[in-house]
């Protein structure tokens, strides 16, 4: 079990489908093959390591299967699991999370018909869940998560008088940024940040190099870019979506496949997801210092008086160490990890 869900480990994030591992044994214990999945349109990991063990000539009768997601039912861009397993002779197959999906469960029903000896591991579950967090949100939400990133002063602004935001953090904790933003599959700004500001919104290497992988650059607002805006080059793929509406720009993203969204967009943007509760995690990088005026990081959401006030749980704080340098002394900022409470609190 903890095999496959290091295996599961191995599935890329983001994508469109759920990290899925695979380990089978023998009777005796020992591994016959083992797989996982390496993403869209790729096979899955049960018809992965069902292949390891056909090129090696491995007989896979009367063998235990562990995966990590209840094997899947349908017949899609490739072939269903549960009756994959079933053709290989398998006489056993233990799996952790159950498939939420509607149009893929049914797995472990079609195992128990043919025989199959079935089994849910709780603690498998659990592991299996984790690696898997956003797309099962997505599938059971019909919807993107949202993470809304800024970076703030203590005073709350994330820009000053004049415009200028860079940087307000130290570079290990917009390298952390990147990170992030790597496992997104899109990135999403309002026209405002991108007229004002004109990012790339790629996901960069600590030399300033693109990474051969990029989320989707998702610009929302009718506004025209420049031609010669940044977002707009090769780097990446990008979207302009001319709406304001935060349901219907959520709507493409789930119909494009994407499970969870990095949003970055200014105040005006940000108070629009906030209004709607449409904000799911919030990333806040802190740094210790103090601008006294300028743009804060979100806009007026409608919060008319302390009755409004939203609250939310603070469920991690890691400090981000940036080290002195010969221009600039040493800076450690906070990124403090918060998610909504279930009901909104009066004070």
């Amino acid at each position: 079990m903890r095999r496959a869900v290091a295996l599961a480990a191995l599935s890329p994030l983001p994508d469109a489908n759920p990290r899925v591992g695979c380990v089978i044994v023998s009777t005796d214990g020992s591994v016959l093959a083992e797989g996982y999945h390496r993403g869209a349109g790729t096979p899955h990991a049960e018809a992965a390591t069902i292949a390891q063990a056909n090129a090696d000539g491995v007989d896979l009768r009367g063998a235990t299967a562990y995966v990590t997601l209840e094997p899947c039912a349908h017949q899609g861009r490739t072939p269903s699991c549960a009756r994959a397993l079933v053709a290989a002779g398998v006489a056993r197959v233990v799996y952790g999370q159950g498939d939420p999906n509607g149009a893929a469960a049914g797995g472990a029903g079609i195992l128990a018909d043919a025989g199959i000896a079935v089994e849910q591991d709780a603690e498998l579950a659990r592991q299996g869940a984790a690696l898997n967090e956003d797309w099962t949100f997505s599938v059971t939400h019909a919807r993107p998560v949202v993470r809304w990133k800024f970076a703030a002063t203590l005073d709350g602004f994330s820009a000053a008088a004049d415009g200028t935001s860079r940087w307000i953090t130290g570079s290990t904790a917009r390298a952390d940024v990147h990170r992030l933003r790597a496992q997104h599959g899109a990135v999403v700004v309002g026209t405002g940040t991108a007229l004002a500001d004109d990012p790339q919104l790629t996901v960069r290497d600590t030399d300033g190099t693109n990474l051969p992988t990029q989320p989707l650059r998702v610009v929302v607002g009718d506004r025209d870019l420049p031609a010669d805006a940044r977002v707009l080059d090769d780097a990446a793929e990008t979207l302009q979506l001319r709406t304001h509406d935060v349901d219907a720009v959520l709507e493409v993203l789930h119909e494009r496949g994407i499970h969870a969204v990095w949003l970055e967009g200014g105040p005006t943007l940000a108070a629009a997801f906030l209004a709607a509760e449409r904000v799911d995690e919030v990333l806040a990088y802190v740094a210790p210092a103090m601008l006294g005026a300028g743009r804060p990081a979100a806009a007026d959401f409608g919060a008319a008086s302390m009755t409004d006030l939203r609250r939310f749980d603070l469920v991690d704080v890691t400090s981000l160490v940036t080290p002195a340098d010969a221009t600039t002394p040493a800076q450690t900022d906070l990124r403090l990890t918060l998610r909504p409470l279930a009901t909104r609190e009066e004070s």
